[in-house]
């Protein structure tokens, strides 16, 4: 770790932390172990490789994570990658709830970050689906032909509006929840707006 540059924000960071302290101050000594440049975004401990994040250090209530950006593409030969949600396509966390579970698996995760940061620097790519990928509900799909303009609003939405929509649209399992939720968003489609807008 000597000749890792530290960043003032993250020291700060951790001088802040309340839970997990000891958790991320090993989780960093590892990473910066590794090679990595220590920045910090989204307000967590972020490690980037040529200005590309690579894995970023972050804690929830029941546990601390090493998230890695593009996780997805990593083989995980130890089955310790998790998918936060269905809907994270790219990133995965590798989940810890107390320091002597790093301790025990450096080795692991060293060879697992070493293996991110050459999916990084090969240019290698999560391949996102396409929003053609999910389907279009019924009931949206019954509004669009009654109202083309509707469906124009739809398509000129960005492809994350698209997807939010498309999720939430399909989420209730009565058709009659679903229709109304199409109703209750269509004026915010019309105006261009996301879900969350």
């Amino acid at each position: 770790m000597a000749n890792a540059q530290l960043n003032p924000k993250v020291d700060e960071f951790l001088a802040k932390a309340k839970t997990w302290k000891a958790e991320y101050e090993k989780l960093r000594s590892i990473v910066l172990d590794c090679g990595l440049a220590e920045d910090f975004k989204w307000m967590h401990p972020c490690y980037t490789v040529d200005k590309k994040n690579v894995v970023l250090i972050h804690g929830f209530k029941e546990y601390c994570a090493l998230l890695f950006h593009k996780g997805a593409l990593l083989q995980d030969p130890n089955g310790i990658l998790i998918q936060q949600t269905e809907n994270v396509q790219a990133a995965r966390q590798i989940r810890f709830t107390d320091v002597q579970e790093i301790v025990e698996m450096e080795t692991i995760l060293k060879a697992y970050i070493l293996e991110a940061i050459e999916v990084e620097k090969s240019g290698l790519e999560v391949e996102y689906k396409k929003n053609t990928e999910y389907s279009i509900p019924e009931e949206l799909q019954n509004k669009f032909d009654a109202l083309p303009a509707l469906k124009t609003a739809f398509e000129a939405l960005t492809p994350g509006r698209q997807r939010a929509y498309l999720l939430h649209f399909s989420e209730p399992k009565q058709s009659k929840t679903r229709e109304s939720r199409v109703e209750k968003y269509m004026q915010k489609i019309f105006d261009g707006k996301g879900l969350h807008d």
